[in-house]
């Protein structure tokens, strides 16, 4: 018997506004040729200087062609350069209306103590106000149906990703979800193998890029299960294989391979979903928070 066809997460390129254009612009990144990659970084390092300059300059900026830039714009969505040199300026004000402007996020060898406090902190807010600006409630609001619909839920992730996957554990098997976050790829792939269709599996890689995430989440599809990935990048391998992508918006830093924005921005992620499924039964989890903390009240 023919079996219905599933649903796949569209990879369209997303609708601008100036608080994401730049966010879509380092998602888009990876799955772009090299000399787009250069256009890509010249516009994100300086978005007002890149609208103030004809087709031609930016071009030479970046060692590159005209053509080569417009296939850029339409890789975002935008017909042509006009169209992209209005949103830059708009990003670029909108930059430093928030005073993102001002603090920039690599740290040098030579920094302060102050200065290395202000610049993480910076990162941090900013991965944050990102993410939430970028992120999609269509998308969420589906993975959270699906959420509140399922018999289990199994989240996967490994490294610094593995602290997200618990973290969604925690908060959801504390309203009463049967949830588990596998952060051994072996555990991870057998507990993909047992779901069954109406189950959800949800990975979690900041670049998309987990050899291991992205074969548990493929397991699990093969067992009809409904996947979500928790990704930076859209257009990433863990995309491919997920009904439903969520994405983050994350910069890379100096220190990145810590992992600190791109975890709180996955963390951002997951609370959002949390609350979301939380809200779905207002009543029965006030029962569940009350019968939790009540339980370990005389720990504290």
């Amino acid at each position: 018997m023919p079996q219905p066809a599933r649903r796949v997460s569209a990879q369209e390129p997303p609708e601008h506004t100036p608080q994401t254009l730049l966010a879509h612009v380092r998602a888009l990144t990876p799955n772009l040729a090299p000399a787009e990659q250069r256009v890509a970084a010249a516009v994100v390092h300086d978005p007002a200087g890149a609208a103030a300059q004809t087709i031609s300059e930016l071009a030479a900026q970046c060692r590159t062609s005209g053509t080569t830039v417009i296939r850029f714009c339409r890789a975002l969505g935008f017909p042509g350069y006009p169209e992209l040199r209005l949103a830059l300026a708009a990003a670029a004000h909108a930059e430093r209306a928030n005073g993102w402007g001002d603090v920039g996020s690599d740290i040098g060898p030579h920094d302060s103590l102050d200065e290395v406090v202000k610049k993480i902190t910076h990162a941090d807010a900013r991965a944050v106000e990102e993410t939430g600006a970028q992120l999609s409630t269509e998308a969420l609001r589906e993975v959270v149906d699906a959420v509140v619909k399922a018999r289990r839920v199994d989240v996967y992730g490994v490294g610094a990703s593995a602290f997200v996957a618990m973290d969604l554990q925690q908060k959801l098997h504390r309203i009463g979800r049967v949830i588990y976050a596998w952060t051994d790829p072996h555990s991870a792939i057998t507990s993909a193998a047992l779901l069954e269709r109406g189950d959800v599996a949800i990975g979690i890689s900041h670049t998309g890029a987990t050899v291991d995430t992205i074969e548990s989440l493929g397991e699990a599809r093969k067992q009809h299960a409904t996947t979500v990935a928790i990704t930076n990048f859209p257009g990433s391998r863990i995309a491919k294989v997920a009904d439903h992508v969520l994405t983050t918006a994350a910069r890379e830093t100096t220190f990145r391979s810590g992992a600190m924005a791109s975890r709180i921005a996955a963390l951002t992620v997951v609370d959002c979903l949390f609350v979301a499924v939380a809200q779905r039964n207002y009543k029965q989890t006030l029962r569940a928070l009350e019968r939790t903390y009540a339980a370990v009240k005389s720990r504290r």
